[in-house]
């Protein structure tokens, strides 16, 4: 049966690790932005490469990360530009334009309400805090206005998750044990089974139950309030 993390399990912990995307801000107004500025590219510009280049690599990201490959970045341009009939150059490009640039602009103003109170006061109480993410995270952090101890990233260690290694890392890095870890994400099947199998206790960030899987569903939850009141 599963133990639930409570106020009093805080003592604990030393390392606070939060997943980026979902997690700390919302992903549909994003979507939904960027999105837009999509459209008004491929109508005044007359191309949509951007919007087939940026839609085959996440459908092959996500495979990547259900087949835990390794190298994955490299394999993931080199398919995609493969699919498209593209130079992995060109791709490279279009994704850093698209995915890792163009968003940060938006980010600020779709951060979820209680993430910056939670940050500030896990730094007050002397608790590091790190990230783990599956795309590059140093950048969003600074768009967002937040701070972190310790950032991994996928590209860092060569694996997506769900595999645990980015979170090993992340733990190593700052000192900390599973056994004094707490690990937040959003996604059951990444966050949560990478949480699980690198031993740390987990939250995912859901309006709905997982079977095995501690949910809340604001950062005002009872939860935080020792850091956000």
């Amino acid at each position: 049966m599963m133990s639930m993390f409570t106020q009093a399990d805080w003592r604990d912990i030393r390392l606070v690790a939060f997943d980026v995307d979902g997690t700390l801000y919302s992903q549909r107004p994003l979507r939904l932005r960027m999105a837009r500025d999509m459209i008004l590219h491929s109508v005044t510009k007359l191309d949509l490469t951007p919007v087939r280049v940026v839609s085959t690599y996440r459908r092959m990201r996500e495979r990547l990360g259900d087949e835990e490959v390794l190298d994955f970045d490299r394999v993931l341009i080199a398919e995609t530009a493969k699919a498209l009939s593209m130079s992995p150059e060109s791709v490279q490009t279009i994704v850093f334009e698209w995915i890792e640039t163009r968003p940060l602009r938006y980010l600020r103003g779709c951060l979820f309400s209680g993430v910056s109170q939670l940050f500030a006061g896990l730094k007050r109480s002397g608790r590091k805090i790190g990230i783990y993410s599956d795309y590059p995270a140093v950048e969003k952090l600074a768009a967002m206005g937040l701070e972190a101890d310790h950032v991994v990233s996928a590209c860092d260690v060569g694996l997506l998750k769900p595999h645990p290694v980015g979170l090993r890392s992340l733990m190593a890095s700052a000192g900390a044990t599973a056994g004094d870890t707490l690990f937040i994400g959003d996604r059951a099947d990444r966050d949560g089974i990478a949480g699980q199998r690198a031993g740390v206790r987990t939250l995912i960030k859901s309006s709905k139950p997982f079977e095995g899987l501690q949910t809340f569903e604001t950062f005002h939850d009872t939860l935080f309030d020792p850091f956000t009141r």
